[in-house]
């Protein structure tokens, strides 16, 4: 007898050290504002919001067509009901928000073609044909084939329109976010008045962002933040009668008091190196908020084997929990595993909280095992959610959805920079398999 054919493994790539974080922002509360600081701020905020939505439509006007000539126009016509520098960051903002836009809908085109193969694939089989690890098979009965053939249609009718749209240079944008659009239509279900939800709708229309500008007074000319906490901001020209300083400038009352990362963001400030600034509001606790960002020089990573020399903590990550473990330099467990858990249900915030807490307790956990890096599977899972790939196990998709490879992989990066650490990302490939063969049986055995 001949013997069967090994299983044709692709190769696995190299790990590698993720590079550092390339901006810091940090968040203030702008504590006791007075009635007429709250009215100045929402009467700049809702002008400055009409003129971003304009600039943002005629944006999408222009399409493919856009050059730096429409640019010039569109920032020119801006500034007589603003200024040159809030035009400026209108535009840029403008400019971000359609390329997000355009990559956005490459990734949906991308997810209609994975998922009319599929389908395609699926539909071609003999009914009742079962899959491989490779492949998946035919469907279970003339009734599902007939239901996925339709879908098939469907998905080839979206995927039209929207190559149609791509090569046309159309985009579906909406200021203040769809999110709150759907709510608009169902109010119960978001636990929401109309007049609450005119509220949000409006304040996350506002714009009261500015650009920073190396050489300028501590960073920004726009919104000046000085050393002390005081907060400045250059009012538009058609409210240049609101101002209650030099210059159409307003002074709020409020002082901030960056709490996090203060020492740095003086250090720019005093050195008149750029900053940017926003100001929001939280309109479901009416408070508001001035955040400020900047960027950082890129730097550069440590070579790998010296990450390693101390040996690192390998993190797998899960629906519900990171488990970690203590390698040597070799490779090698060392002493127990360690759990670290996170809750991913409920609201967008509480989701970010519970990931920031687990890993901040994975890291006070390698600062204190000595270690230099830590090692992570460099996920990504965006082809691996479509009910097409995974037909009824929702189950199963929702898992996989439910993993922040994404937000984690960001967080763990920027977060680990802080204590000293590298991240080293290692190729999935086959750790299950790997894992079954060497690590199973001594990691459940006693």
């Amino acid at each position: 007898m001949s013997e069967p054919k090994k299983k044709q493994l692709r190769t696995i790539d190299a790990p590698f050290v993720a590079p550092g974080p390339s901006g810091v922002a940090i968040r203030d509360r702008l504590k006791h504002l007075t009635d007429v600081d709250d009215k100045v701020l929402r009467l700049a905020g809702a002008h400055l919001g009409r003129l971003a939505s304009l600039d943002l439509k005629n944006r999408c006007a222009d399409g493919l067509a856009h050059n730096s000539d429409t640019w010039a126009a569109r920032k020119q016509g801006l500034t007589a009901g603003s200024s040159s520098r809030w035009a400026g960051s209108i535009t840029k903002a403008t400019h971000d928000q359609w390329a997000l836009s355009r990559r956005c809908q490459l990734a949906h085109i991308q997810a209609l073609e994975a998922g009319v193969r599929t389908l395609m694939h699926r539909l071609s089989q003999p009914i009742g044909q079962k899959g491989t690890k490779r492949a998946p098979g035919g469907y279970r009965s003339r009734g599902e084939w007939f239901n996925k053939s339709r879908r098939l249609a469907t998905l080839e009718h979206r995927l039209d329109v929207a190559r149609a749209e791509r090569e046309a240079g159309v985009v579906h944008v909406a200021r203040g976010g769809r999110r709150l659009i759907n709510n608009r239509h169902n109010l119960q279900a978001a636990q929401l008045t109309a007049e609450q939800w005119r509220q949000r709708w409006e304040a996350e229309r506002w714009f009261l962002a500015a650009d920073g500008e190396s050489g300028k007074r501590f960073g920004n000319e726009t919104i000046r933040v000085t050393p002390d906490g005081e907060v400045g901001i250059r009012l538009p020209a058609p409210l240049d009668h609101l101002a209650n300083s030099k210059h159409g400038r307003y002074v709020l009352a409020a002082r901030v008091q960056f709490r996090h990362r203060s020492a740095e963001w003086r250090d720019r400030i005093e050195d008149n190196r750029a900053v940017a600034y926003r100001i929001h509001l939280d309109a479901e606790r009416g408070r508001w908020y001035l955040t400020a960002s900047w960027t950082r020089p890129a730097v550069q990573t440590v070579p790998l084997q010296t990450a390693r020399s101390e040996g690192m903590i390998g993190v797998d990550t899960n629906a519900d929990h990171f488990a970690a473990y203590r390698l040597d330099r070799h490779g090698n467990p060392v002493g127990d595993p360690k759990r670290f858990f996170y809750n991913l249900s409920g609201n967008a915030d509480h989701r970010d909280a519970q990931v920031r807490h687990a890993i901040s307790q994975l890291l006070r956990w390698a600062d204190r095992c000595g270690v230099k890096a830590i090692g992570l599977e460099n996920l990504d899972f965006a082809a691996e959610k479509t009910r097409e790939k995974h037909g009824r196990r929702k189950r199963f998709r929702q898992l996989v959805s439910g993993i922040p490879t994404g937000k984690l992989k960001a967080r763990l990066v920027s977060m680990a920079s802080e204590h000293g650490l590298s991240i080293v990302a290692v190729d999935p490939a086959y750790t299950s398999m790997w894992g079954d063969q060497h690590w199973k049986k001594p990691l459940t055995s006693k």
